[in-house]
């Protein structure tokens, strides 16, 4: 029987890897599976391409990014580097005439990030950043319970982001140092995911942010003047005037990977776990279910992200293979509702901007908007 619910896009694009990190090994997943072909890679060094060459599987090294970007055979372009590079390889990758898939932050200002999001306009490529939890066959289906009313008018929300990770002082990374991974850490790097669930999901817009941010260690093994915060507690209001809270933390004990949220309306609750992503909790006050992923009672978009049959658990690596696949497809001219692109990039920035000056001032921030913004399509 054919799978009408498949992402696998209909012909074999040519990726391009800049980076071997972790991230290259979870975009290169994703890769094979959306039925393209890792062509080439260039990392930091000449030496480190050659590794990740074999490592990954990939089809020639390069010994540098230009050399990799004046391959006229190479489609698309997947920057995974650290974060203080990303603006002026992305804008390279636009300006050689490719498509691109650039890991978040899509810059550490909202500066650079309004250049490349204009640019990628200019272009007309196909431009993505990686909020990949939107894949999640439930967060589709949460969405689509509050856009058609089943939630009722919306009063609360709430979500976290807790990691441990980065619990003790000996645990060090290269995104501690402000130098590299950019003037916010816990926030850009996790909380811009959160965020961008919580209006993915809702629909609305964060208006205005109260933030507290902490360090909780002011010197790592490897960074001795840290600049950069470890947790972040915000209040907020959205456009339309819902009240919401959210806290996002890197030193959370037994926390590993918890992104969750709770949106409230005047007709349920709906709560999700991205540490168990097949299940959508849903209350009401006359008592609440937890719905469990089943292609065959979902909503089409849910329905389509569902690659499995219902009892065979799809995670993170499913949502991300999809991100990847709806970004080929878009290549392709298949534009998929919720393609997640340097708009939504560039909107993350401005989030991140708001969170810093708040917590940095100690005051309420409007939250700004910019004409670059307009015509999103959440």
């Amino acid at each position: 029987m054919e799978n009408n619910r498949t992402t696998t896009t209909p012909s074999r694009l040519r990726a391009g890897f800049v980076g071997a990190g972790f991230m290259a090994e979870v975009h290169s997943r994703a890769v094979r599976a959306a039925g393209a072909e890792i062509a080439g890679i260039a990392s930091s060094s000449p030496a480190s391409a050659a590794r990740a060459k074999d490592r990954l599987g990939v089809e020639q090294a390069y010994a540098s990014v230009q050399d990799l970007l004046q391959d006229d055979t190479i489609d698309v372009i997947h920057v995974c580097t650290p974060n203080s590079t990303h603006h002026a390889l992305a804008e390279a990758v636009i300006k050689a005439g490719k498509h691109v898939v650039c890991e978040k932050p899509l810059a550490t200002n909202v500066h650079d990030a309004t250049k490349l999001t204009e640019l990628a306009d200019a272009a007309g490529v196909v431009a993505t950043v990686p909020f990949v939890y939107r894949f999640h066959p439930m967060i589709r289906e949460a969405r689509e319970r509050i856009a058609s009313g089943q939630t009722g008018h919306i009063s609360t929300i709430q979500g976290s982001y807790l990691q441990d990770w980065l619990l003790t002082r000996d645990d060090d990374n290269w995104r501690v140092d402000a130098a590299l991974g950019g003037p916010s850490r816990a926030f850009a790097d996790i909380g811009s995911h959160l965020c961008d669930l919580l209006e993915f999901v809702s629909g609305e817009r964060i208006s205005r942010v109260g933030a507290l941010s902490r360090t909780v260690f002011s010197g790592r093994a490897n960074n001795k003047d840290v600049q950069t915060e470890d947790l972040v507690a915000a209040v907020f209001t959205t456009e339309a005037g819902t009240v919401g809270n959210l806290l996002v933390s890197q030193v959370a004990p037994g926390r590993k990977n918890r992104l969750m949220f709770e949106i409230s309306g005047a007709d349920s609750t709906l709560q999700f776990d991205q540490e168990a992503p097949e299940t959508l909790w849903l209350g009401k006050r006359a008592g609440s279910q937890v719905l469990v992923r089943d292609p065959d009672a979902l909503s089409p978009e849910a329905a389509r992200l569902s690659v499995l049959p219902a009892g065979h658990p799809q995670g993170y690596q499913d949502a991300f293979n999809a991100f990847v696949a709806d970004t080929y497809g878009a290549i392709h001219g298949d534009i998929r509702d919720g393609l997640p692109t340097f708009r939504d990039g560039l909107r993350s920035a401005v989030l991140t901007e708001s969170i810093i000056e708040s917590s940095k001032g100690g005051e309420w921030v409007d939250v700004p908007y910019l004409k670059e913004l307009e015509g999103v399509q959440k």
